[in-house]
């Protein structure tokens, strides 16, 4: 299994910029632990509600990031489930969509997902009219969230790209037999994705996983991977490494408004 050398550019206000062939038109961005106002062990730029910080800095979090942003993201209540969301039906104050994914094609709204191990993509079409972003975790991972939010784009499946964002490495991410039975059950071919942990368990490859399913697809234009929020301690929230009181970056992706159609700042 060979793993991608990422490619992504840190800004100077600490979120990262994948580098990926997007279409005119279409940005992107994925946030780090970096840059936000909430005090350990949430420091510092959380953006996730539910998990014990400071309703004030999340919001002071949110702000800052929704000032780089063609408007606020829609955020998601993420269950580990295959919903995909209509984020151009979403209405501004309403509860958050209760989904792992989401698509959007009006411009300048923005399609997010929030991640502290689990798997964050992006997607959009070749011609830049479609764009999603998914949230998959092991379950979601298995039970399609990727085939149904690229279904929900509406595009051959050739004609989409996607980005691998940030997540638990696969020499971090050990698991139990009962989840490469999981995946196992849908194709055989992802044993090449599990190696052998501690008795009964096996390290999980959610990069190796994840190619496999949009190969599977037909979705061969794959880019980043090969990053690990377990092991990089000083730019990634990860669960697994510090349990409840974890943090959540944020992955996002949108289609410019006309007015910003250009600007090559973030």
């Amino acid at each position: 299994m060979s793993i991608p050398t990422p490619s992504d550019s840190v800004s100077s206000v600490s979120w990262l910029v994948p580098d990926w062939p997007l279409p005119p038109g279409v940005r992107c961005l994925i946030t780090t632990r970096h840059g936000g106002a909430s005090a350990a062990p949430y420091d510092s730029f959380n953006l996730a509600t539910h998990v014990g910080d400071a309703a004030s800095a999340v919001a002071a979090n949110r702000a800052r990031l929704a000032h780089q942003l063609p408007g606020e993201p829609v955020w998601l209540e993420q269950v580990h489930g295959v919903q995909v969301a209509d984020a151009d039906a979403y209405v501004p104050g309403a509860p958050p969509p209760c989904a792992d994914a989401a698509v959007a094609r009006r411009a300048g709204v923005v399609c997010t997902a929030l991640t502290a191990d689990c798997l964050p993509v992006l997607f959009c079409s070749a011609d830049g009219r479609s764009v999603g972003a998914a949230h998959a975790g092991w379950r979601g991972l298995c039970a399609g969230v990727l085939e149904a939010c690229v279904a929900r784009l509406e595009v051959p499946a050739a004609g989409v790209l996607a980005y691998l964002g940030p997540a638990i490495g696969p020499s971090a991410f050990e698991v139990g037999d009962e989840v490469r039975a999981a995946f196992l059950a849908h194709d055989a071919e992802a044993a090449a994705c599990f190696l052998p942990g501690t008795t009964g368990k096996w390290f999980a490859d959610l990069y190796a996983l994840a190619r496999l399913r949009l190969a599977r697809l037909g979705v061969v234009n794959v880019r980043g991977g090969g990053l690990c929020t377990y092991t990089e301690r000083e730019r990634f929230y990860s669960y697994r490494r510090d349990g409840a009181q974890s943090g959540r970056m944020a992955s996002l992706i949108w289609r410019e408004l006309p007015a910003a159609m250009g600007r090559k700042d973030a």
